[in-house]
């Protein structure tokens, strides 16, 4: 019994480190703080497809993926698509050297200095890569990026812009 009550609390415990990441799931609200101090939220997005990438500086990978993702939400339209790139981890100062350095790239930027953020989001690699509906769901979860990716990125995003969201959501 005592084995079998184990096993319960560790399957709960990994429930809960995804908690609201897995598709079909309401995400955690709180997307962070942009470098001029602006909250984001899942829920301001309503309506549109929500595109979050957590990142951090020294990924290549997760700087490869930035101008690609700012791209798609260029292709799709601010107003019906927002990419929110959650900035994990680095410090202050590096994250708004890179909010600099990035100027040209049109993404809300985010940071996640300790990581809350990204904890809530069950971030345990990246990037980590999270597609919500016109509704407010999870809808495409991924971990890691390269440009054999891509294909699958972009059909994920059409496919959730073609579906209307809910009317009375």
């Amino acid at each position: 019994m005592k084995t079998v009550v184990s096993l319960c609390l560790l399957l709960a415990s990994i429930g809960l480190a995804r908690a609201g990441t897995a598709i079909g799931d309401v995400p955690p609200d709180n997307l962070g703080r942009t470098s001029n101090g602006e909250e984001v939220r899942v829920a301001d997005q309503h309506g549109k497809v929500v595109v979050v990438t957590f990142w951090a500086s020294w990924c290549g990978y997760c700087r490869q993926e930035l101008p690609v993702l700012a791209g798609l939400q260029e292709a799709a339209g601010k107003d019906r698509m927002t990419v929110v790139a959650v900035n994990y981890k680095d410090e202050r100062k590096v994250y708004r050297a890179l909010v600099r350095a990035l100027k040209d790239v049109q993404l809300t930027m985010t940071h996640d200095a300790d990581g809350a953020i990204g904890k809530a989001y069950g971030v345990d690699g990246i990037p980590r890569l999270l597609m919500i509906d016109r509704d407010g769901k999870v809808a495409y979860v991924s971990v890691g990026y390269d440009t054999d990716s891509l294909d699958e990125i972009v059909d994920a995003a059409n496919k959730l812009l073609a579906q209307p969201a809910t009317p009375g959501m």
